[in-house]
């Protein structure tokens, strides 16, 4: 019992520290390229993900069974920064003039909408 207790106390620091990872799979929508959705990423975190701790990276497949699949896979500083800007985008998307809304009207262009989201925590 005491390991454990000791075991617990070292852990729960790390979890305030904990970057926390946002993946989404996706496909591109023919005649969009991957440096075209790379484009828009960018784009993304210039306009909006570096106002709000979200940063992006996409992840190209270079050797699998699904070489068509991207992976969006952003970080936040942790959780609760990921919630906090997820609302903000929340807020905001549906406003076609808005730079939320801006930005999706791009995504929808070059993606097929995604039904699969993962969250995780880096340590």
């Amino acid at each position: 019992m005491r390991k454990l207790l000791i075991l617990a106390i070292f852990c729960m620091p790390a979890i305030s520290w904990a970057d926390h990872i946002d993946v989404i799979p996706g496909d591109l929508i023919d005649g969009c390229t991957a440096a075209d959705y790379i484009a828009i990423v960018a784009d993304f975190n210039k306009d909006w993900g570096s106002k709000h701790g979200y940063s992006v990276e996409v992840f190209v497949p270079f050797q699998g069974d699904d070489m068509e699949t991207l992976y969006w896979v952003g970080r936040s500083e942790n959780a609760a920064a990921f919630g906090a800007a997820y609302d903000a985008w929340s807020a905001n998307v549906g406003d076609p003039e808005s730079t939320e809304g801006k930005l999706m009207a791009r995504f929808a262009e070059c993606t097929e909408p995604f039904d699969r989201r993962e969250s995780f925590i880096a340590y």
